[in-house]
């Protein structure tokens, strides 16, 4: 990490968000070019994929995992939407943000409000921590779970779990089921049961006209693939070891927004394939900014840069060990480090 935690004084942290809010305003050359850019590329794989369909298995394949972050592209535009960032038209935003979630399989009323709450409440350790965001536990609380609960965390933290089986039951299966039951959601509920009814609708035309293959051959394997690379996107940016965690006494936006997101320091060309999303700092401090301002004010204001939890894709890599929150040494532990520890407590002293 580029930036020590004790550094982040009250002064710079309070000087960030007025930096930030100067990049909100939307543009609508930049949104068009944008949709272009994302739309007609993941269109034109698609229909390559269908024509090779019986010709090659792998090349189908291959060029669905390209064709994968052409739909993350598609998804950011939605995710945009969902935050009213895209373009200065609130109909425009949902108009758009409906379109992207018919291919993304992301309901977007519904993902957009689980999504907001996260960003209200990034890295604040209470009981619905897991809305908007992937759940972990603190070592305390792993420490009270009977053998049964720990072997099943153990389980849902597994790669395997987590970064492959996990992002196709999320977008497939749980992204489909109104499990939110809050006060304030009931609206969010209705607008998930009208997403997959026109889903199914949409999507069963398509079948009807080209084939089950359009589907089980084309487009589902382009979800999963998406659904890996935005799973891992989402873990890199909120799961990193020297994240923001903390109690909602001591819990404090500005620092979660900056301690509590990396800026995922990638080639220009993966930036430009995942919406900017690798921006997340910058994103956190300010949802209103659209994706493509943040690289702008990342690049414009050192002192963004200076801040940022900065990752590579190989440190990025030393995330899937990342099992448990330390509350005392206030980052993320592996579970060797949590047996190691265990141990030094049993011996005497």
């Amino acid at each position: 990490m580029d930036y020590k935690k004790e550094q982040l004084d009250d002064s710079v942290l309070q000087r960030l968000p007025l930096i930030v809010k100067a990049y909100q305003l939307p543009d609508a050359r930049k949104a068009t070019a944008q949709v272009l850019t994302s739309f007609l590329p993941f269109v034109a794989i698609w229909v390559a994929m269908y024509l090779l369909r019986d010709v090659s298995f792998w090349l189908v394949i291959s060029l669905a995992a390209l064709n994968a972050f052409f739909l993350v592209r598609i998804f950011i535009i939605q995710h945009d939407c969902g935050h009213q960032s895209f373009t200065a038209s609130r109909k425009a935003n949902n108009i758009i943000g409906e379109i992207c979630s018919l291919l993304s399989f992301m309901p977007y009323q519904y993902w957009a409000k689980s999504h907001n709450f996260h960003h209200g409440h990034n890295g604040l350790l209470w009981e619905h921590r897991d809305i908007g965001d992937i759940d972990l536990l603190t070592v305390n609380e792993f420490n009270q779970l009977s053998a049964w609960g720990k072997m099943k965390y153990r389980i849902f933290r597994s790669v395997p779990v987590l970064f492959v089986l996990g992002p196709a039951w999320y977008i497939l299966i749980h992204s489909r089921l109104p499990l939110i039951n809050m006060k304030g959601w009931e609206h969010a509920r209705r607008s998930l049961i009208k997403h997959n009814l026109l889903l199914i609708a949409v999507h069963l035309s398509v079948v009807l006209l080209l084939g089950y293959e359009a589907f089980l051959k084309v487009h589902l394997p382009i979800l999963i693939f998406f659904g890996i690379i935005a799973v891992w996107f989402f873990y890199v940016q909120h799961q990193h070891e020297t994240a923001y965690k903390q109690w909602k006494d001591r819990w404090e936006y500005i620092r979660s927004a900056v301690q509590g997101s990396t800026y995922y320091n990638l080639p220009k060309l993966f930036h430009w394939f995942t919406g900017n999303i690798g921006y997340h700092h910058i994103h956190h401090l300010n949802p209103l900014v659209p994706n493509y301002e943040l690289a702008r004010c990342h690049h414009e204001n050192p002192i963004l840069q200076k801040v940022a939890n900065s990752i590579t894709f190989t440190e990025s890599l030393k995330c899937v060990f990342h099992k448990l929150w330390d509350e005392d040494q206030q980052r993320m532990i592996t579970f060797r480090e949590y047996r190691m520890r265990m141990q030094q407590q049993k011996q005497p002293s």
